[in-house]
This record gives structure tokens, sequence and C-alpha cells, in this order.
């Protein structure tokens, strides 16, 4: 296991322009200053809170990049890699590693339904490929694919995967890879609601769209549960953060995000269509639970 997966790790979100027509380059440095400023431990873009599958590959790229150069190597940016096929995937994977990568985050393909053998094909092809740390996304809701306690262990086993970012909401199992599946792979969490559960049980680290709008709170959390062991400030912290955590998970989870994001002042434009904005009145809900967590929220 890889020290950049460690604390927390900021799902970032991919700015447009107010047409959605362009990515915004000004925007995903005002993103990135907003959330190394909350003191975030690393970025995660080009995963599902970055839109992905509403961006070309070339501007799957040019996002890579840009978070990249943002980022001035002051945190790792574990670049969203994955793609329906397995020489895209290694294509963009190839990519972000010159960029500067510090690793890479791969969904498997999401439309036909890998076997087991076919998913160890697919990432072994890529770790072969290419020398960079893997994350597995695990998202069985978009990709149909459920894996095993003993099957996240292999995997890691057999293919040179580091880790996986369990977005399935299976604490139960996330525990016994935790648990019994160690040697061979590092369970991190990536579901928002079990963030304060995962941390307490001894996650490494969390992939966690929060941290693009409230990274200080955040951090917070991740200083008080895990750094300093202080179980009453975490508990606290996690009273104000939880209720947010709940609104981002009841509605279409990229939206929502850069909602948050335009509330506290580093707004990245609207989400691509199919995905229509929030209704006025689940914003207001949303400015009321920032405020009520003490987050500066702009008018």
């Amino acid at each position: 296991m890889t020290d950049q997966f460690t604390g927390v790790l900021a799902a970032a979100l991919t700015p447009f322009t107010a047409d959605a027509s362009a990515v915004d380059i000004a925007g995903i440095r005002r993103q990135v200053e907003h959330i190394v400023a909350g003191g975030v431990n690393g970025l995660v873009p080009g995963g599902s809170t970055g839109e992905f599958t509403a961006l070309t590959t070339e501007e799957r790229t040019v996002v890579n990049r840009a978070y990249i150069e943002a980022a001035a190597g002051r945190v790792p940016v574990i670049a969203g890699t994955g793609a329906l096929s397995t020489a895209e995937t290694i294509a963009l994977t190839q990519d972000a590693a010159e960029a500067g990568a510090a690793a890479a985050m791969i969904v498997p393909p999401f439309y036909d339904v890998l076997s087991f053998p076919e998913l160890l094909a697919h990432y072994a092809a890529v770790t072969a490929a290419v020398d960079l740390p893997i994350m597995y996304y695990n998202i069985p809701a978009a990709t149909g694919i459920e894996l095993s306690a003993e099957e996240f262990g292999e995997l890691g086993r057999v293919t040179g995967v580091t880790c996986f970012k369990d977005t399935g909401g299976d604490f139960p199992k996330l525990t016994r890879v935790h648990f019994d599946q160690s040697e061979d792979i590092t369970a991190l969490n990536g579901w928002d609601t079990l963030t304060f559960a995962a941390f307490a049980l001894g996650a490494r680290a969390g992939v966690w769209g929060a941290a693009s709008v409230i990274p200080q709170l955040c951090s917070d959390l991740h200083r008080a549960l895990v750094v300093d062991r202080d179980l009453d400030r975490g508990r606290a912290l996690w009273a104000l953060i939880n209720p947010i955590c709940v609104f981002l998970e009841t509605h279409n989870y990229a939206c929502a995000i850069k909602t948050g994001a335009r509330l506290v002042g580093v707004d990245a434009g609207p989400t691509r269509r199919p995905i229509l904005p929030l209704p006025d009145a689940d914003v207001e809900e949303f400015r009321v639970l920032l405020r009520d967590a003490g987050a500066e929220v702009v008018a």
C-alpha cells in the first residue's frame, strides 16, 4: 500500500462553462485551491462526481492533466481512468501517468457485466502496461459486479491492484476485507454516510465527494478520529457533517456536489444533460444544512 492513499481524498467535480459546452480550466484551479486550503490529503478527478461518463476521451485527459497541474505536487492526484475497453483504459491510464498522476482509480467496464476471470484479466492487463498504483472503483449499482470479500483479496493478489474505493455501501463486507484480506488489498471508504464508521474501523482513507464542498470539516473529522483518536470530537463533527452526506446521497450526486460548490463560493457551472439542476426548494435545504454545519455560504 502506498502512502498517497491516506486520509481524506476529495472526489473532485468537473467544472464546465455556463452552457456546459466545455471544461472550465480556471474553474478546476479554483476547485483545487478551495480543497487544498481545507487540508484535504488528495484529489480524485475523473470519477462519478466528475461526470466522467459525460466527457469525451479528450476531455477526460484534459481534466486529469488540469487537476495534476493545479495541484502542483501539494497533494497527490489519483486520476479516474476507467473505460469500457481494456485498450482505452490503458491509454487513459498511461496518459495520467505521463502527466504526473500519483495513481489511477479504475472502474470496471460497466455495460456488459464482466465475469470474475474477465475482471482479473482486465486489471492484470492495465497493471502490466502502466507502472502506476491502481485503485479499483467498486460501484456495483453502476457496474453490476458484486465481488465477495475473498474475490477482493484475489483481485489484489492476481492483478497488482493495491486498494479499492468502496461505493457499494456494504459495511459488513468492507469490514471483512479490512480484517481478512488486508495483506492483499486495502479497503477504502467511498460511501459518504459510512465515513465515520469506516474511519472508526481503521480505514486508511476515504474518497469523499463532500470534501469538494466542505473540505475543512472533512479534514477535521479525519484528524479527530484517526490522528487524535478523539471520539467525542469526532462524534460532534459527524453530527454536523452527516446531514450533508444524507442530502448528497438523496439526490443526483454530481449535481448535488456542484450545487454545494456554488453555495460555498466556488461555482463549477452546471451538470451536463440529461442531469437537470436541483429544484429551488432542495437548493435552499442544502443552504440551511451547510450553514448549520458552520460552512460559509454565499448569498
